[in-house]
């Protein structure tokens, strides 16, 4: 525990101040420092364990699990962290967020690597969608600060940076350092004092901060941490009345469901989305959900109803006026449409329509988008037959993505490869196996074992 301590930098005085904050909000009572400081002084000394009342209060104040700090007779410490449920109330999300965001930054390797569980999913869209309307609390605690809109302006703003190096350079680039923000200077705001307008602009801002994170984490391929994070994003959006969010939400852990071949969750969830915000709805949120709900129909080879939800978000985003838009979903255009088309068709082995939409899915500005779009319209020409054409496209998208530090492009890149792997040994592979090996998300796909 002294590691753990002196690792932050901290000394007994600073534990002690950070065990009240994690009291307070549970509301515990602890005795004077006096005494504390003797409890801490002794078991640093390895005279005696923290007790079930203090081991949760240091876990949470560490933002490490219990197996971390060598209490072993807390197992339920963990099971708490790795739980991914939806919260219940404020508290519980305000405390969640905390928990996950410590243990994050302290690289706890059972939450990095833990898997999504497909019960959360459906939970958490069911229970968003019949929750009764936010009520947002005002806190008033003693020692918190003072929380205006100038604070909430602020994290939009910092947030809105994390997402343009996401954008940039990939989810795993600077995804510590927004944790790490998070965690040290948006969790004091969350237990300060606000008032209910000031609370509910607090929350929507913070919960889009926290589906960024969860949206990084999902890039890294972490995707049990992504799925928790999503999940913290919906409970603060929805304590917002931040509908709108909230449905994006639903619409990323969508997208997260596809891509792990969890199809018909995938499809509800979209569903969910748009039934959910049916009364506030925009035509670019509206074009967002059916191509969700496409993008997992295809994969269930159901081609006519995926059709059937492309053309629902075509004509969708053909309404949509920017001015009405929430700003964090103007991305959406006809270039992302085109690029979700051709990965359905893709999916559903329509080739040549899967070209022609990959075709008109590069924006030039966002260049993890069309890394995406470029790997799609090789694997495009490899369905159809193509195998030159195919390796001349990936070659652009390996030097599209060089800069990008992302899991899913290596994803994308090695189903690219099983697939380059059946057209044989001719020319154009070797050369490009060739020209592909200087690349680092090439190399990170494993050996060239060809000849």
């Amino acid at each position: 525990m002294v590691d753990a301590r002196r690792d932050r930098g901290w000394s007994q005085t600073r534990l002690i101040r950070e065990l009240r904050r994690v009291a307070a909000r549970q509301g515990r009572v602890l005795p004077g420092d006096t005494s504390v400081k003797r409890r801490i002084a002794s078991w640093e000394n390895g005279h005696g364990s923290p007790d079930d009342f203090y081991g949760p209060l240091l876990c949470e104040a560490l933002g490490l699990s219990a197996a971390e700090l060598g209490l072993h007779h807390l197992p339920g410490q963990d099971a708490a962290l790795l739980n991914a449920s939806y919260p219940d109330s404020p508290e519980a999300v305000f405390a969640g967020v905390d928990r996950l965001w410590r243990a994050d930054l302290n690289g706890y390797a059972p939450l990095l690597n833990s898997e999504p569980s497909g019960p959360a999913w459906n939970e958490a869209s069911l229970r968003w969608l019949v929750a009764p309307d936010a009520v947002s609390p005002s806190l008033t605690a003693k020692e918190g600060i003072r929380v205006g809109l100038v604070d909430v302006a602020m994290i939009k703003s910092t947030s809105g940076m994390f997402a343009q190096l996401d954008d940039r350079f990939g989810g795993d680039h600077a995804r510590q350092s927004l944790i790490q923000y998070l965690s040290r200077d948006v969790v004091p705001l969350l237990s300060g004092q606000y008032t209910q307008a000031v609370g509910r602009a607090l929350f929507s801002s913070v919960a889009e901060a926290t589906l960024l994170a969860a949206w990084m984490s999902y890039d890294a391929c972490h995707h049990g941490l992504a799925q928790r994070y999503f999940l913290q994003a919906l409970r603060l959006a929805q304590d917002g009345d931040d509908r709108r969010l909230a449905g994006s939400v639903l619409s990323a852990m969508s997208h997260q469901a596809t891509f792990l071949g969890h199809f018909t969750e995938a499809a509800t969830l979209a569903r969910a989305a748009r039934m959910g915000i049916s009364g506030v709805a925009t035509p670019t949120l509206m074009a967002q959900f059916h191509s969700m709900e496409a993008r997992a129909l295809a994969r269930t080879s159901d081609a006519r109803a995926c059709e059937l939800a492309l053309t629902e978000a075509t004509t969708a985003l053909e309404r949509r006026n920017s001015d009405d838009e929430p700003e964090w979903i103007t991305y959406f255009d006809e270039a992302e449409l085109a690029a979700e088309a051709a990965h359905c068709f893709r999916d559903v082995r329509s080739a040549r329509r899967s070209v022609a939409h990959a075709e008109h899915a590069m924006s030039g500005t966002h260049v993890r988008s069309d890394f995406f779009a470029t790997m799609v319209l090789a694997d495009a020409h490899m369905h159809a037959g193509e195998p030159e054409e195919a390796c001349r496209v990936a070659s652009d998208a390996l030097d599209l993505g060089e800069q990008l530090k992302s899991a899913r492009c290596v994803r994308y890149l090695a189903e690219f490869r099983r697939h380059l792997s059946r057209a044989g040994e001719t020319t154009a592979v070797r050369d490009f196996h060739e020209q592909a090996a200087e690349h680092r998300l090439w190399f990170a796909t494993g050996p060239y074992a060809g000849g």
